[in-house]
Order: structure tokens, then C-alpha cells, then sequence
């Protein structure tokens, strides 16, 4: 067990790894979910949903509203916090797509909720074992209460669903048990999720009365391995597992040579020991007899947040011995940068900030990190944070002096766009860090000074509201619109309807109504954009031709005569996932970057060669006659990550559009193909062009899109 307990040392009642989930509304139980680390819940989506009142397969991350959770502490009974999802895997239908109501069985369906918890914060999680036939499994209401256990047995595992039986006697499980772990006394582990409960049906699909014959105990679960298999990309589960401290000799014998030298004493070192123990929420072993120093390197290796910690101890009176322990344990890749108070106060000061300001938290990052991999879009602050916080410093330190590690040098950079007293928190926060590390204040001082540059660069470009419309086609000359409103804190929804279709008239019509109904702030005098998400097919739509003409009209209302219009294609953009990144650190060079213009129709699979590495190109002109090889090249340049993308939709010949937008710099494209659009419909002879543009903005979010069957997301 050795003197600090942690995770899975010594018969901890299974049942304290409950959490019950409650209503917003009301506060009753919506379900369970399962702690699985210091700060970390994981549930069931459809429980979130519940819980905030939504449908139940509603698909949309609730990334900033708060959960209520509840979680059982033996000691001092059971605590009530607010919880935010930091990663969403909704449920959907085993071919894609949202789930039908009156369905069964559905996949994915995780919500992983991180807890505003003071430090040390929950428990340690419990081990986790796959499901499989046979095992003894036990399970709990939301609720948690010892009384609610129901004892269960797996009958099947087929792939993502596992299928168990309840006893005969007992407990059955009922609404309220989703969510909620499935604990095997056998493998001393949590082994899968609690899902959903099969109900009498007849042929039909419709309840059977209740009689000797129709008493189902049935459920199906999510099994570990599934759950891993879902949350794995995401990186999850490896930072709430603890790491064996033998898998790290190399780094184990440089701390334990660090320890003995700065904590000679064994009254000292049972001192700091009893201390870091409190800090890091573990329960400690005899307050007589002191850990040995093999005891605390391997609890050091042991907790993500210990060595943080101990560093903190002893940084002002032994900063070498301090130097030391953060030397040896940046050769395991277990412990993490923030202590549990530093990572409770940073989450603290991020939540608290304007949504206008979380909102643009990506892009500081590529701001301050302009070179790091691009991150899975919709994220939420939360889990950029988990990623930055393993990323090592940014290289630019003088000889002896530490580096500035990434997520200090974000924090500066979020806080540059943060008014004065969110400001003060955040630039205070990292001077305790880095204090903590040895950061000189000099190097600090530079990327302050760096973060405060590229806001006052960025200042001046408010985020502009834009209205975003998904267009697919329904037929002949009609068509299915999805309409969200962006004033600058990412998209909502504004339509209801998916399955009306629309004439093009029709669809302006619609459109403009939306668009009249948004106040855009007095400060800001553009227009709003209008951006219209298409799958690869509709690229050509004439969508900013579309007028809303009848009789009771006084003005056309053309779309892109009134308003700048764009396209854009996720399907292409996110087609190949290794050129994400290579299109944020494009976008991230908009106003330097370069500018091509392809005439030749055979020029694709040059231009892949000459792309494909070429990050500062930003901008490409397509100058091609219309047909299959001109949309190849447009396709590829998007598939490529090139976030503009310009093209004529009508002319034969070089293109008049091309040849005129070539003078107007790349941010104003929007505004420059605009104005264009205004003067073809006033003049068309000296303004003969159909311009299209295709603007993939890295900096503003879109919703996840099915296309197949449009649906929200983040």
C-alpha cells in the first residue's frame, strides 16, 4: 500500500465512486456517473441532457452551462458542485447520424464533466477492467444510497454493447441507474457505464402490460473496452490513470537522490510528507514513522500533481534542491505542471471570464504557440488546457535559465485580451507558477510583452457577426436550410425546421428574415457575413444570387448584394485530419502571407507538390474555365488546408472577378467580393464576373455538421 494511499490501495467502498448528476429544474436525480479523477466525471451524454432538460439525444455540447453533481465523501457526507462538459461524444445511430427516437440501442453517448472543486479535489478514480461474460457485476442508482445496489450478471458482449441480467430478487436497474458505473468485486474495477433498460415490447413497439410472461431484468451497458475506445483519441483516461513508478527507473533514482539530499531529516521529511498528502486529497500512512525516500519518489511518479506540489514546499528555502526534483521528474511523463491549487485557481479565473473572451481561447493558442499541432475543433477550455499543460517550454530561454512552459505562455496571451481585473488575476497566477519553476521574470516579462503586441494588433478586429446557413439540396431547385447566429460567442441555433425545403426564393427570404433580426453592436458599422456551409457538391450554388422577389417586395433582396457571402466546406477541410493543422497555421499568416493565382487546368497534381508543405501560401486564385478539372483544383486546395480559396462561377475565359479581387488585400476578400457583387447587379457589363469565395475562417467556430442528415454540434 506504502505510507500515501492512493487509487485502489485498500478496499475503498466501490460505492463512493457514484456521483449522482441532478436536474437544473429541480434537483432531482438524472442520473449517475463514475469519478474518475481528481477533478473528472464521467456520465452518460443522455444524462447531461436530462439533467439540463434537454431532449434525450439532443446532440449539441452544453459547454458552458453548469451540471450540479453530487459526490459521496465517507468522512464528511456527501458534497454538491457545479460541473461543465469538457469532452461530448453524443449518441448516435450505429450508421451515423442522430438517433431516432423510440430507439434502443445507439452508440457513443460519454460526457466527460470536469468539477469546480477546490484542491485536492475528489478522490482518486477507481482501476478499470473490460467487460466480459459471466462476471458479477454490481450497480447503483444515481443516487448513490447502499440500498439501491442491484445485482447483476454480463450475458453478452458484442462490440460496443454489453447486455446484463439482473437477479431475481433485489434491486432492478430503472431510470436513474444511467450513468452509473458497473463495479466487478472480482477484478476490484469498474468494468462499464449503465446505458439503458429493455422494456416489454410487442411487434409493434409498444409497451406490454405487465404480466408473469413480460418481466424483463435486461440492460445493456457500455463496456470499458468501448469506453476506451471512445475517450483514447481524447487522452482522457491516461491522465487520470495513475503510472506505475517503476515504469520510470531512470527518473525514480534521480528523485529519490533528490529527496534524501533535501529532506535529510526523517522529522522534516514526515513533515512535508503529511503536507503534500493534504495537498494532494490522499490519506497518509503513521504520523510517527516518516515514508521512506522510495516511498515518496514513487508517489511522486505516482500522482500527476504531487511533484507540483512538493516543489512548492520547498522552493523559496532549498530553490537548488527544488531545481533538482523538477529536473529529475520532467523524465517521466507522470507528473503534470500545475500543483492542485495552481490547476483549481487557473480553472477558476477561466470560468470567470467573459464568454467573449473564453470564446477566443483557441486562438490564443495558435497566437502563442503559432507552431503547435492544431487541436480537435469544439473542444472546450478545459481539455485545451489538459493538452497545453504536457507541451514543453517555447524554446526561446537563455543558457541556464528554465523555459517558459506553452500553457504560461497561453495564459499570457488569454489574459492580454481579458479586461484590467480578470487580467490582474490571471498575469498574478502565472507569476506564483512561475516562481514556483524558476522562471526568471525576464523571460516571463517577454511573452507578457509579447501577449500584449498581439492583442493590441488584434484589437481592432472585433469578431464580426455572421450568420451561417447549411444548404443542401432536396430535390429539384429546392433545398433544406439549418440557420445559426454567431455575435461573436459562437454559434446557436435560430432555426427549428429541418425537413421544410425551400425554393431559392424562398430560402432569401428566410435567410433575410433572420438577419434583420440581429442588432449588431453600435460600435462595429460592417455588415453582417453571411456564411454558407455546403458539402462539396454545392460548392457552385449561386447562394449569393438568391433573391427574395414577389409582388409584396419593394427591394430584391439578393443575398450577396446585400450582405458580404462566403462559402465554406467543412467535409473537405476536416476530409484529411493531418492538414488541420497546416490550415490554422495558414489562417494564423493571413496578412503575410502569399498569394497564388492557377490558370492551368492541368496544374492539380503540381499543386499538391507545391501546397501540400508551402504554409505561407494563404490565398488561392483559381483562374480556370468552369467544369470537372476547375472544381478538382478548388477541392484540393480546400482538402489541402488553404483557408481562401477564390473562383468565377460563370466565365469561359480569364476571369474578370480574379483579375479585379488580385488588389484587395486577403482579410478584406469578404467585403472586396461584395462590393463586386453590388456593382454586377447595377452594371453588369463593366462588372461581367460571378465571383465565388471560399473562406474558412480558423479562428471562429462552425457547428459539426452530418451532412447527410444536419444535425448541431460544436
Amino acid at each position: 500500500m506504502g505510507w500515501f494511499h492512493t487509487a485502489g490501495a485498500g478496499g475503498r467502498d466501490p460505492s463512493r465512486y457514484v456521483v449522482t448528476v441532478r436536474r437544473t429544474e429541480d434537483g432531482r436525480t438524472a442520473g449517475a456517473g463514475l469519478v474518475l479523477g481528481h477533478d473528472t466525471v464521467l456520465t452518460c451524454a443522455h444524462v447531461v441532457n436530462a439533467a439540463l432538460g434537454r431532449d434525450m439525444f439532443h446532440t449539441r455540447a452544453p459547454m458552458d452551462v453548469d451540471v450540479p453533481v453530487e459526490v459521496s465523501r465517507s468522512a464528511v457526507g456527501s458534497q454538491r458542485h457545479l460541473a461543465r462538459v469538457a469532452h461530448w461524444i453524443p449518441p448516435r445511430a450505429p450508421g451515423g447520424g442522430p438517433v431516432r427516437p423510440g430507439a434502443r440501442e445507439w452508440l457513443g453517448d460519454l460526457a466527460v464533466l470536469r468539477v469546480d472543486v477546490p484542491a485536492p479535489g475528489l478522490p482518486d478514480g477507481p482501476g478499470q477492467a473490460a467487460l466480459s461474460v459471466g462476471q458479477k457485476l454490481r450497480a447503483w442508482h444515481g443516487s448513490g444510497a447502499d440500498a439501491t445496489v442491484a445485482r447483476l450478471t454480463v450475458a453478452a458482449v458484442h462490440g460496443p454493447h454489453g447486455y446484463v441480467d439482473g437477479a431475481s430478487t433485489g434491486m432492478a436497474v430503472d431510470v436513474g441507474y444511467s450513468g452509473g458505473p458497473l463495479w466487478c468485486q472480482e477484478e476490484d474495477a469498474v468494468v462499464g457505464l449503465v446505458a439503458g433498460h429493455f422494456l416489454p415490447l410487442d411487434a409493434a413497439g409498444h409497451p406490454l402490460p405487465l404480466d408473469f410472461q413480460n418481466v424483463i431484468r435486461r440492460s445493456w451497458v457500455i463496456p470499458w473496452q468501448a469506453v476506451e475506445a471512445e475517450l483514447r483519441p481524447l487522452g482522457v483516461l491516461d491522465a487520470c490513470r495513475p503510472v506505475p513508478p517503476d515504469t520510470d527507473e531512470h527518473a525514480f533514482g534521480l528523485l529519490l537522490q533528490a529527496i534524501d539530499d533535501a529532506l535529510p531529516s526523517p522529522t522534516g521529511r514526515g513533515d512535508r510528507a503529511r503536507r503534500l498528502a493534504q495537498l494532494c486529497g490522499v490519506e497518509h500512512g503513521s504520523d510517527v514513522r516518516p515514508p521512506s525516500a522510495e516511498d515518496f519518489a514513487a508517489f511522486l511518479l505516482t500522482h500527476p500533481r504531487a511533484l507540483a506540489a512538493l516543489t512548492g514546499l520547498l522552493r523559496r528555502e532549498d530553490p537548488r534542491s527544488t531545481d533538482r526534483l523538477l529536473a529529475a521528474g520532467a523524465l517521466s511523463r507522470t507528473p503534470r505542471l500545475l500543483s492542485p491549487s495552481e490547476y483549481a485557481d487557473l480553472r477558476g479565473h477561466l470560468r470567470a471570464l467573459d464568454p467573449a473572451v473564453s470564446a477566443r481561447f483557441p486562438e490564443a493558442v495558435r497566437a502563442a504557440l503559432p507552431h503547435l499541432a492544431a487541436q480537435p475543433g469544439g473542444d472546450s477550455v478545459d481539455a485545451l488546457v489538459d493538452r497545453l499543460e504536457i507541451l514543453p517550454g517555447d524554446g526561446h530561454a537563455s543558457d541556464g535559465e528554465r523555459r517558459v512552459p506553452a500553457l504560461l505562455r497561453v495564459v499570457e496571451y488569454v489574459a492580454a485580451l481579458a479586461p484590467d481585473t480578470p487580467r490582474a488575476r490571471l498575469r498574478m497566477w502565472s507569476d506564483r507558477v512561475a516562481g514556483r519553476l524558476g522562471i526568471g521574470r525576464s523571460a516571463l516579462g517577454e511573452r507578457r510583452y509579447d501577449a500584449q503586441e498581439w492583442a493590441r494588433s488584434v484589437r481592432g478586429r472585433a469578431a464580426r457577426v455572421r450568420v451561417l446557413v447549411q444548404v443542401t439540396k432536396a430535390g429539384r431547385s429546392r433545398h433544406r436550410l439549418r440557420i445559426w447566429c454567431d455575435e461573436g460567442a459562437g454559434p446557436r441555433q435560430v432555426s427549428t425546421e429541418s425537413v421544410r425545403t425551400y425554393t431559392a426564393s424562398e430560402a432569401a427570404r428566410e435567410v433575410l428574415r433572420v438577419l434583420d433580426s440581429l442588432t449588431p453592436p453600435p460600435e462595429d458599422e460592417r455588415p453582417p457575413l453571411v456564411e454558407v456551409l455546403v458539402d462539396r457538391g454545392g460548392l457552385n450554388l449561386p447562394v449569393d444570387e438568391w433573391a427574395a422577389q414577389g409582388r409584396a417586395e419593394l427591394v430584391p433582396g439578393v443575398l450577396g448584394v446585400e450582405y458580404p457571402l462566403v462559402v465554406h466546406c467543412p467535409e473537405l477541410l476536416r476530409r484529411n485530419g493531418r492538414f488541420v493543422s497546416r490550415w490554422r497555421s495558414r489562417w494564423s499568416r493571413l496578412d503575410s502571407g502569399k498569394a497564388l493565382v492557377v490558370s492551368d487546368p492541368a496544374d492539380r497534381d503540381a499543386l499538391y507538390s507545391q501546397l501540400v508543405n508551402q504554409l505561407d501560401t494563404v490565398r488561392v486564385s483559381v483562374d480556370v474555365p468552369p467544369g470537372p478539372p476547375r472544381d478538382r483544383i478548388v477541392q484540393t486546395c480546400l482538402a489541402l488546408g488553404i483557408p481562401v480559396v477564390m473562383w468565377d462561377r460563370g466565365e469561359d475565359g480569364p476571369s474578370h472577378s480574379v483579375r479585379h479581387m488580385a488588389r484587395v488585400a486577403t482579410r478584406e476578400l469578404p467585403d472586396g467580393v461584395h462590393s463586386y457583387r453590388a456593382g454586377a447587379w447595377a452594371n453588369p457589363p463593366e462588372f461581367p464576373g460571378r465571383p465565388v469565395l471560399a473562406w474558412a475562417d480558423a479562428d471562429r467556430t462552425v457547428p459539426r455538421l452530418h451532412l447527410s442528415e444536419p444535425q448541431e454540434g460544436p
